[in-house]
């Protein structure tokens, strides 16, 4: 059967439920957040529905399109250049005068528009909402929609077909300016010839060179002129250069004529005409009572208890993700302990054994010992961010970012950065000034991701009771909060220094979580960290066997010579010791410099190598003892390394700041287009975890703590 091509492009703010519709239309397992910047790139999505083959493109979460942010941009490309046959505008019915505006906006662009009010049974209890009135207003066809219980899913897709089938089901309407704004809209189009042409098609070259043409609202370029588009602008001067002083003379005829600067006049009458709209089809039921939402954040917001409620609810997450997470480490460290022994009681000792048990299960296992940990990290992290929870916090901390010389919205990467780096790298698309941006991405590493959990939970397991360690892990995220806020306000000041931007920050209503949302991610998370197990912490365990196994000393057949003497000969080793006083002063001995360094690829190498420097020693050991009895990974650490818990925890902050794994990196390289930043991040990242780890070592030392 042939299909029929369709293309659908879903647009929306932030916290619109936007992909959630997406989820249900296409079926794929995207992540979604409840804090603005989730989906930073367009996805896309492919089904066959009724004789079409639909390909459904998520686009970035915006609440404008106006250029000001890569997100605004990607989607303004996205509909004007690949020309979807459908837009879907996605908005949250429960705010939904906010979320018209970005619907006016759709409009100017004159393309086929599909309205999408999505948490409809939210709304529905404060407002009545006409909703075919309101499609008559807008002049677009509307469907009412509840994304998380998968309701107007199929209605969506009806409707879709409908408006490409039957193209224009209402009366067109457009956004009205005020006279003096239209009249300057007219002369303007009149200047480009485009006068009595609701389309114009310009020449551009594409970034291989070629040229194309494109066709643009002759209307829309005009509004964006007015605006002072910078892109627009720019694309304008390349075809009519003669219009540059007819722009300006227009803008300044505004400015003369209504006291007020041509884009400031147009957002006011996109709002008026929202407004209008708005309170025509909508119909507020009488509440004499505060909502749950604004009851709940009257506690979480409050100026005293933001803070300390905050800290506390981070507390007792790292608090429950180690103390829960403990006993079934433990049963996976039993199974990877008796796997090895197994292996070395059935195979000879040799370097086919030693492979196996000190390289493969020494160090993959090393790592999959904690993957508890992680699940139930990334299982408090959804569950913060599905609830509303993560854009509060970034409200409340929007005092002490001001200080740093960023804002609130800066501090939701930093905590999307709690899961992964690299995604928290790109969340920063959503800030508008490129000083916040650039700032936002040198110090987002300093937070604690995913990765580093297995080297805390590995050090915590070894030199710290139970009852500390929550305590312990809870210090090492407040001190990368702390490193990050400090290091934006020393770059901010005297690095990328300028005004701060004004924080508008969205807080969504709190929601129930759903369980299948709360799997999803937390499977989505826990697969990546097992993918990585099985490839990239496969291939590094490996090679660490090998720098630390060659060149073999004294070697017979089947032989190996002392373990400590064959160490520190091989090729690990002789690293090791040439790093050795540059680390000295911090407590760690040549051991713990190879798996520093072996940590550049990714933090989990750190315990995955230790694994197999430990796993070498203790073979050794397990060939003298008739039991084979092997112990468990933490206590060979303990026992082997010469560890305080001082140095455990110097190591673990060395490990919280020192630079970020190379897909962190080159993220970086690639947002910010050159080598300049991401060396520049290796370079502070290093020099600053020397620093804190030498004062916390002597500091230690001089106060007898942990030693």
């Amino acid at each position: 059967m042939e299909y029929k091509k369709l293309v659908i492009a879903l647009a929306g703010n932030p916290n619109a439920g936007k992909t959630t519709i997406f989820n249900n239309i296409t079926g794929s397992r995207q992540h979604v957040g409840n804090y603005p910047g989730v989906t930073v790139e367009k996805k896309e999505g492919k089904i066959t529905y009724q004789g079409y083959e639909i390909t459904v493109i998520d686009l970035p979460g915006t609440y404008g399109l106006s250029g000001y942010s890569p997100d605004e941009l990607v989607s303004r490309n996205v509909i004007l250049k690949e020309k979807p046959d459908l837009i879907v505008n996605v908005v949250d019915a429960s705010n939904l005068e906010r979320n018209l505006y970005l619907t006016s906006q759709l409009k100017e662009l004159e393309v086929p528009l599909l309205l999408v009010l999505n948490m409809a049974d939210v709304a529905e209890q404060s407002n009545k909402i006409d909703y075919t009135l309101l499609a008559t207003l807008l002049g677009i066809p509307t469907v009412r929609a509840v994304g998380s219980k998968n309701e107007g899913t199929e209605e969506i897709l009806q409707q879709a077909l409908r408006s490409v089938e039957n193209e224009r089901q209402f009366p067109e309407r457009v956004v009205r300016y005020r006279h003096e704004i239209e009249d300057e809209l007219l002369y303007l189009r009149k200047q480009m010839g485009a006068a009595g042409q609701k389309k114009l098609e310009i020449a551009a070259s594409t970034e291989s060179g070629s040229a194309v043409a494109l066709t643009y609202p002759s209307r829309w370029l005009a509004v964006k002129l007015l605006e002072n588009d910078r892109e627009i602008t720019q694309l304008i001067a390349t075809v009519h250069p003669e219009m540059l002083p007819d722009i300006l003379k227009s803008r300044e005829r505004i400015q003369n004529l209504i006291g007020d600067d041509a884009e400031t006049c147009l957002v006011e009458d996109r709002y008026a005409f929202v407004r209008g709209v708005y309170h025509e089809a909508c119909k507020a039921h009488a509440m004499d009572r505060l909502s749950v939402t604004e009851k709940i954040d009257s506690v979480l917001l409050n100026r005293a208890l933001g803070i300390p409620i905050f800290l506390g609810i981070m507390w007792l997450l790292f608090q429950l993700t180690f103390a829960l997470g403990a006993p079934l480490m433990d049963w996976i460290d039993v199974g990877v302990s008796a796997l090895a022994g197994w292996v070395l009681a059935q195979m000879p000792e040799g370097l086919l054994s030693s492979l196996l048990v000190d390289g493969i299960i020494g160090g993959v296992g090393g790592v999959l010992v904690f993957l508890p940990n992680i699940v139930l990290l990334f299982l408090g992290i959804a569950l913060l961010e599905s609830t509303g929870y993560m854009s509060r916090a970034a409200f409340v901390m929007d005092g002490i970012m001001h200080r740093a010389g960023l804002h609130g919205k800066s501090f939701v990467p930093m905590l999307i950065g709690f899961g992964c780096s690299v995604p928290a790298i790109m969340a920063t698309r959503t800030l508008e000034n490129p000083r916040d941006r650039l700032v936002t991405m040198l110090v987002t590493p300093l937070m604690s991701c995913g990765a580093r959990l297995p080297v805390y939970t590995l050090l915590i397991a070894a030199f710290f009771s139970p009852q500390a360690g929550g305590n312990v892990l809870f210090s090492l995220y407040l001190i990368g909060i702390i490193l990050a806020i400090g290091m934006a306000r020393i770059f901010r000041t005297y690095l990328l220094p300028g005004e701060t931007e004004p924080f508008v920050m969205e807080l969504p209503i709190y929601r129930m979580p759903t369980l299948k949302y709360l799997l999803i991610h937390m499977w989505e998370r826990t697969w990546l960290y097992l993918q990585k197990a099985g490839t990239l912490i496969l291939a590094m365990s490996i090679l660490m066997w090998g720098l630390f196994t060659f060149p073999l000393t004294n070697a017979q057949e089947n032989q190996f010579a002392d373990a400590t003497q064959q160490l520190e000969s091989s090729y690990a080793g002789k690293v090791g010791k040439a790093i050795e006083p540059l680390i000295k002063p911090l407590g760690f001995d040549w051991k713990t410099g190879v798996a520093l360094v072996s940590g550049l690829g990714a933090k989990e190498i750190v315990v995955s190598t230790m694994g197999t420097l430990y796993s070498i020693t203790d073979s050794d050991v397990l060939a003298e003892e008739e039991d084979h009895a092997v112990q468990s990974f933490a206590q060979r650490v303990r026992e082997q390394s010469g560890f305080t818990p001082l140095v455990a925890y110097v190591l673990m902050l060395f490990t919280l700041i020192y630079v970020p794994c190379l897909a962190t990196i080159a993220v970086i390289k690639r947002e910010t287009n050159g080598w300049k930043w991401p060396l520049f991040t290796v370079g502070y990242t290093i020099v600053l975890a020397w620093v804190v780890s030498f004062v916390v070592y002597r500091a230690g030392l001089w106060l007898g703590i942990g030693i």
